[in-house]
């Protein structure tokens, strides 16, 4: 019982001086007012490709300052993932001729088909017929070869036969 009695005691003591402090806070109160809110974030968006059939590559980011977030997502198309399919598709429907002309669209495939001695089909016409058109037209030629535009440039400079007819 005596122990009861002292931690009754003990604990109206502490009652006691925890009010006193308590007054003692309320009566020292300033007018600032603490604010605990931290900004919002800006979250990327999820760009989804959900077929691996499709040439294109997803890319998304976000940005956040204490002010202003801003978030955005794009995709780009990859052209030559896209001549690779036709290319095959065409292939696979027994269209060979049209399916290597679609690859020769690209320099550097126009320039290794020139250096292979095979030049790309130019309108309906293969073989030395396609070189002569070829070379007839060169604003036809991909954009990026090197091979055909500096063999004219060595024609025009001198009167050497081209080398490309030597090895036809």
């Amino acid at each position: 019982m005596f122990n009861r009695t002292i931690a009754a005691v003990v604990l109206m003591m502490t009652l006691v001086v925890s009010t006193v402090k308590a007054a003692d806070t309320i009566t020292s109160t300033t007018g600032t007012t603490v604010i605990d809110k931290t900004p919002p974030t800006a979250s990327a968006p999820s760009i989804v490709i959900n077929n691996s059939d499709v040439c294109k590559s997803a890319y998304s980011a976000g940005v956040q300052t204490q002010i202003l977030g801003i978030a955005s997502g794009v995709t780009i198309t990859d052209k030559n993932c896209e001549r690779l399919k036709l290319s095959r598709s065409l292939y696979g429907m027994g269209m060979k001729v049209a399916a290597v002309s679609t690859l020769c669209q690209d320099a550097r495939v126009f320039d290794a088909m020139l250096m292979a001695g095979t030049p790309c089909p130019y309108k309906g016409k293969i073989g030395t017929d396609a070189l002569e058109g070829w070379k007839k037209n060169p604003d036809d030629i991909p954009s990026g070869s090197k091979l055909l535009a500096s063999t004219q440039e060595a024609e025009e400079d001198t009167d050497e036969p081209d080398p490309l007819e030597e090895g036809t």
